[in-house]
């Protein structure tokens, strides 16, 4: 009796034991392969599985998120054999995990040097200064060589990002040197520029100065001889009246000539710039009738028609 209990617990506990054996929970995030004597035949999803114990196992646990790979530093030499450190990083997910656990063997560690021999590959076909300046170009064209030959594993390459480019010391103040005489050579020739403008801006300008005093000029001649036209035909017209006021026999007219004559010479002889003394005979009275008959020979034009002489005209 006592060897029937014995045996029917140790069937228990050996029952026990296979349940969890056959059950097998797989976290969020991870895919687990399950061979049968050695040879895969599927893969576990995240969840609950289960397998038949004994005769299955647990091939590898794989981690189907996506994984970030830092690159060591290495040297590489350029086209123009210039020697620079290049490190970077790479960003992967395993999409198959049979192909990643089967195909190839410590898939880190193949990705890492895949990606640093093809660093030294693209990199060393270019010169420094594209280096330098075309790094998006250098990062798709490495993504697209890693991940073209890490498809076959059952992995996809993200990302591949180039941290840092470091050139020797020297070059770097040989390049420091070249990029202030560029920088210098640049501010020389703008403030040429700048200079070629200002004089140009100057020249245009007493250009349009020159165009707008000649304008005037031109505007002021013709104003100048407009006038001179109006007082041209005034004095004609005065002229004309005159003549006629003779040829009416009015003394007045012969003393407006008479008056007009004396006060030219007198301003012409006040205004004449030499120092004289000039001793004349002045007779005030003589001046006073001419304009007197000025004066008359205004009445005499202004006068109404059929007016006798003398009279004034009322309100």
């Amino acid at each position: 009796m006592d060897w029937f209990a014995i045996l029917a617990l140790a069937i228990l506990v050996f029952g026990v034991v296979l349940v969890f054996m056959a059950v097998k929970s797989v976290p969020q995030g991870m895919n687990y392969t399950v061979e049968r004597f050695g040879r895969y035949t599927r893969t576990l999803q995240p969840g609950l599985g289960f397998i038949v114990p004994i005769f299955d196992t647990i091939g590898a646990k794989l981690n189907m998120m996506e994984t970030v790979l830092d690159v060591p530093t290495q040297e590489v030499i350029t086209k123009d054999n210039a020697m620079v450190s290049v490190d970077g990083v790479v960003f992967y997910q395993v999409l198959d995990a049979a192909r990643a656990a089967y195909e190839v063997n410590n898939l880190e560690h193949a990705i890492i040097n895949l990606t640093m021999t093809n660093i030294r590959t693209v990199m060393g076909s270019m010169d420094l200064d594209e280096l330098l300046s075309k790094r998006d170009e250098i990062n798709q064209r490495l993504l697209s060589i890693v991940d073209e030959a890490t498809t076959p594993w059952g992995v996809k390459v993200t990302r591949i990002e180039i941290k840092d480019i470091a050139p020797p010391r020297d070059l770097v103040e040989s390049m420091a040197r070249q990029m202030k005489a560029e920088r210098d050579k640049r501010a020389a020739v703008l403030v040429a520029e700048g200079e070629r403008q200002s004089e140009i801006l100057r020249a245009e300008g007493e250009k349009q100065a020159a165009v707008l005093e000649a304008e005037g000029r031109r505007e002021a001649a013709f104003r100048d001889a407009e006038a001179r036209e109006r007082l041209a035909e005034a004095e004609a017209k005065a002229t004309q009246m005159v003549s006629q006021a003779i040829a009416a026999g009015d003394i007045q007219a012969i003393n407006y000539f008479v008056a007009q004559k004396y006060v030219e010479a007198m301003r012409d002889l006040a205004t004449a710039q030499n120092q004289k003394v000039i001793l004349m005979p002045f007779e005030a009275s003589s001046l006073i009738g001419s304009l007197g008959g000025i004066a008359e020979l205004g009445k005499a034009v202004f006068r109404p028609e059929g007016g006798a002489p003398g009279a004034e005209r009322r309100p």
